[in-house]
């Protein structure tokens, strides 16, 4: 991962600097590793960091990832995606019942407090819109996590969202 990290942080820093932004490689570096690492607790299908020319930490991360019923979940609903889902860390989550290209869906907006929060000051808010998308013809879900902790940004990353998961689509 290391070697990965620091190959993928001298292109971003290429990048914004071709852009006219100056960003320290190893700021990016590590946020990259720490991206990486988070994700892979979770181990999703796909993940994704987004980062736009100037910043040197990952203004969003977007997770793919697929659920199979089994022993214990014999057969995927709506209602269990919402419920395995969502969380009142912070309030209630926002949950709508729609209908994706892909199949119906859950949307679901919450809150939560981020990891590693810093030891003077307030905490860092984790904003996130999930979807729990059951495709037609399959008996398993599609799951699309987006999640960020720059504040300001809600409007234009929930459009982002829910953009992107009008495009998901999947092969049997």
């Amino acid at each position: 991962m290391k070697s990965w990290a620091k190959g993928i942080a001298a292109e971003l820093r290429d990048r914004s600097k071709a852009a006219g932004y100056e960003l320290d490689k190893s700021n990016l570096r590590r946020d990259l590793r720490a991206r990486a690492e988070d994700s892979r607790s979770r181990d999703p299908f796909y993940a994704f960091a987004f980062y736009p020319d100037g910043f040197d930490t990952a203004l969003a991360t977007l997770e793919v990832d697929l659920i199979h019923p089994d022993e214990t979940v014999p057969h995927i609903t709506l209602d269990w995606l919402a419920e395995t889902f969502s969380a009142d860390d912070f309030g209630a989550p926002d949950i709508v019942r729609t209908e994706l290209p892909l199949g119906p869906a859950v949307r679901i907006r919450q809150n939560f407090a981020a990891k590693n929060p810093p030891t003077h000051g307030p905490g860092i808010l984790l904003e996130t819109l999930t979807y729990g998308i059951l495709p037609t013809g399959s008996k398993g879900a599609v799951m699309l996590l987006v999640s960020w902790t720059v504040p300001g940004l809600t409007e234009e990353m929930e459009e982002a969202t829910d953009s992107i998961a009008q495009t998901l689509t999947v092969e049997f």
